[in-house]
């Protein structure tokens, strides 16, 4: 027993082709091959990180004329967009508003869907169901804007048109639609992770206190991926708010405040939509142009700071995981 130790051990050793004593030359090179690694690595990180940097600058310093001129109080407080006129307005309210329309009526469409998803693929259905569902669930995603926008605009909106009684099919709640079924595949995969990651003896657990499948997803297992999916949403949030082609095709591109407030029947224009639908005509150098500058700037720092709103949740939800308060 003893030899064939020995002789299993010795075959294992002569696998290992990298000697045990190195010579100083081996030594060396080992080392600046590791530190050239290193050096690799951390170039292409700050390479990331300098590109975000340059982004924030040149919108600045485009955006920053505009800025500098007098008009930032109109800018933000004013409703009116017609920078054609004489004089121009440059109201950025009605824009603003018309994306938070569009991105509130996606969540209210898209959380409850992609949550109720979320806990049938991880607590409900079998695993090979779900290993056959999330995948299809997560090719909604790769679906173009300009393909889900062509559904809106030739599709729903005239079926809105007909049906609802409308005077235009193009509007908020046809936009909202379709942003929630591109927001869904998102909050569906990193709700269901972070429900997943809650851990089966934390189920066991409520099980054998007497709870019933019903009261331990309701009482124990969402609570406790609360941090995962308040990501989620927050990152299904960023994909409506930051959508383009859809809104630009289906939300009727009026700058306008709806009247009454709530109701999302009414054409809207958005930030993105604005500067999609105005940046290829603009002379550069005019107002117009660094205003538009000016809109992408405050879009920026908004998905920015859900970016950064999402990070802290998610990395509460990865401290709890490893049972790190």
């Amino acid at each position: 027993m003893k030899d064939e130790v020995n002789a299993s051990s010795k075959a294992a050793a002569a696998d290992f082709d990298r000697p045990l004593l190195l010579t100083p030359g081996q030594d060396m090179a080992g080392y600046l091959t590791a530190v050239a690694g290193k050096a690799l690595l951390l170039a292409i990180t700050c390479a990331s990180v300098l590109a975000v940097i340059l982004i924030f600058v040149f919108i600045i310093k485009e955006a920053w004329p505009f800025i500098v001129s007098g008009g930032l109080g109109k800018f933000l407080g004013g409703t009116g967009w017609y920078p054609e006129a004489n004089p121009a307005e440059f109201g950025a309210l009605a824009l603003l508003a018309g994306s938070l329309y569009v991105t509130a009526g996606a969540l209210i469409i898209a959380v409850p869907i992609g949550l109720l998803a979320a806990v049938f693929l991880s607590d409900i259905v079998s695993f090979r169901i779900r290993q056959f569902i999330k995948p299809v669930i997560e090719l909604l995603a790769a679906v173009p804007s300009v393909a889900y926008g062509f559904f809106a605009i030739l599709v729903l909106a005239p079926w809105m048109q007909k049906n609802l009684g409308l005077p235009t099919g193009a509007n908020a709640f046809n936009a909202s639609i379709i942003l929630a079924v591109m927001a869904i595949p998102t909050i569906i995969s990193i709700a269901e992770d972070a429900l997943s990651a809650a851990g089966r003896d934390l189920r066991e657990g409520s099980y054998a206190l007497g709870a019933t499948r019903a009261e331990t997803l309701v009482k124990v297992v969402i609570p406790a991926a609360h941090s995962g999916i308040i990501a989620a949403v927050i990152l299904g949030m960023m994909r409506a708010i930051g959508e383009t082609m859809v809104v630009w095709m289906a939300s009727g591109n009026a700058a306008q405040i709806p009247s009454p407030w709530w109701d999302i029947t009414k054409s809207v224009r958005t930030l993105t939509a604005t500067i999609a639908g105005d940046m290829g005509e603009t002379a550069k150098g005019s107002d117009h142009y660094h205003s538009l500058f000016a809109l992408g700037l405050m879009l920026l720092v908004i998905t920015f700071a859900l970016n950064l709103l999402s990070e802290f949740f998610l990395s509460r939800a990865k401290r709890r995981r490893g049972g790190v308060k």
